[in-house]
């Protein structure tokens, strides 16, 4: 038996690495653009979030400042108070500004406070076309303005930047460095997945590639050649499978081979004795009389039965088996054939035992039936020693009728059951061809078998010989 060495490179592995590649590159880069916009995105709106609060609070504080004093006259250009009431109002448990990015979001250089006229009362200069781009860009303006109230009143503005217009100040350096470790992961991933796609189609590959190659050499008639079965998924089994396979090919091919070499030597023995007595008549050895044409007729007809036994077996083979079932009673066949072999099995020194428990209706063909009975009746009269004992019994199970037909010694050793149906087969010891025969009554008697619908399986008889148990439905 041969192992095959599979190599490590096929197309289908190339074509596997390439689809895995593509899919895990086209799969990182739409995760990476889509968490990439919508971080961003996300990030900006909780900006925007939380400096409407922060914008919000400033509002309110400076409309009831506005109520206390009055006016605007204490913040006119006065910074330090204003950086204090940043301070106070939007980190009020905290001594000095948080640093980072909430520091620079609440940076009070950022807010700028005006009157009910729209005069800056503090902080960055106003600019003329501040306004005009505010008209002119409707909702998507750069600028934010809250009304200041004060009892019910507008006192004046607070105007401060969104969160955008901060952020491109500050080059997005969150952003960015969000993206570039996010660019990090999709990068490992998009390894991790050549890797594996790599390894993947490598293993994949090596292996159909055995099997394909394996294939083509059982196609080639190399029947010798086997996979190695590893692991328990489905190419494991398909391996198996395989082996199965090449092994059933190879077994009927030797068969085969056994079965033509048997055939020729069942054919030489009476054609032996055929040439050898014509020779004897045409030397003036035997007289050419009625007893040496009888005996020439004996041969030729132990040939026409060789060749009508291997002609019903090839036809049993392929399906085609001239078979014509009718309702017949099986008991009612079997009784009456077996009861006229009754003085010839006693003329051999068998006697019968026969039982017949009930009618057993069967479809089946009377003809081929009684083919069956003459060749068991056959093998038990050359088998078994005298004096011998045969019993047949029947009986009718469910939907099954059963029949078991037992003789007495000599038996068969148990690793020579399973073969007695093979065709040609004889068991070299006391059940022999001691008595001839072309060792096909067996395997003809399982073909009629199985033509029924039955199954025949055989076991050791309790009389010390064999026991054939018959079901037919």
């Amino acid at each position: 038996m041969t192992r095959f060495a599979k190599p490590a490179v096929s197309r289908l592995g190339l074509k596997l690495f390439a689809t895995i590649l593509i899919v895990n590159v086209l799969t990182s880069a739409l995760i990476f653009l889509f968490v990439s916009r919508s971080l961003d995105q996300g990030f900006i709106d909780y900006l925007e979030r939380a400096q409407t609060q922060r914008a919000e609070t400033l509002a309110t504080a400076l409309g009831e400042e506005w109520s206390a004093r009055g006016g605007w006259q204490w913040l006119q250009d006065n910074e330090r108070a204003w950086f204090r009431l940043v301070h106070r109002q939007l980190w009020p448990d905290r001594e000095r500004p948080p640093p980072g990015l909430q520091r620079q979001l609440g940076d009070p250089r950022d807010f700028q406070v005006r009157d009910a006229q729209g005069n800056v009362v503090i902080g960055p200069p106003r600019r003329d076309d501040d306004d005009a781009r505010t008209r002119e860009r409707g909702r998507h303006d750069p600028l934010r303005i809250l009304p200041i109230v004060s009892q019910g009143q507008q006192v004046g503005e607070l105007v401060y930047r969104p969160p955008r217009e901060l952020m491109a100040r500050m080059d997005r350096i969150f952003i960015e460095r969000q993206q570039r470790n996010l660019s990090i992961i999709v990068g490992s991933l998009a390894l991790a997945s050549l890797l594996l796609a790599g390894v993947l189609s490598w293993w994949l590959g090596r292996r159909t590639r055995g099997m394909a190659l394996a294939t083509r050499r059982l196609t080639e008639g190399d029947y010798s050649v086997r996979l190695a079965e590893r692991g328990h998924d489905e190419l494991s089994r398909l391996a198996h499978d395989f082996n199965v396979l090449a092994e059933t090919l190879e077994a009927n091919r030797q068969a085969r081979q056994r079965w033509v070499a048997d055939i020729a030597h069942e054919l030489r023995t009476p054609l032996a004795v055929l040439h050898g007595e014509i020779e004897a008549m045409q030397d003036g050895i035997r007289p050419l009389d009625a007893d040496s044409l009888g005996s020439l007729a004996q041969e030729v007809g132990q040939l026409e039965r060789l060749v009508q036994d291997l002609r019903l077996l090839a036809q049993s083979d392929a399906g085609a088996l001239d078979v014509r079932l009718e309702n017949l009673d099986l008991a009612k066949a079997l009784g009456e054939r077996l009861e006229d072999a009754r003085g010839w099995l006693e003329g051999a020194g068998i006697t019968l035992d026969l039982t017949m428990h009930g009618p057993a209706p069967v479809r089946g063909d009377l003809q081929r039936l009684h083919q069956l009975w003459n060749n068991l009746l056959g093998n038990t009269r050359a088998y078994t020693d005298a004096p011998g004992h045969l019993r047949v019994s029947l009986d009718v199970i469910g939907h099954q009728v059963r029949i078991r037909w037992e003789d007495s010694a000599p038996g068969v050793e148990d690793d020579e059951l399973p073969r007695l149906t093979e065709r040609l087969y004889r068991v070299e010891a006391s059940r022999n061809r001691r008595l001839g025969g072309s060792g096909l009554g067996l395997s003809i008697a399982m073909a009629l078998v199985r033509a029924h619908g039955g199954d025949m399986q055989v076991s050791h008889s309790t009389l010390g010989g064999l026991c054939w148990t018959l079901k037919f439905p």
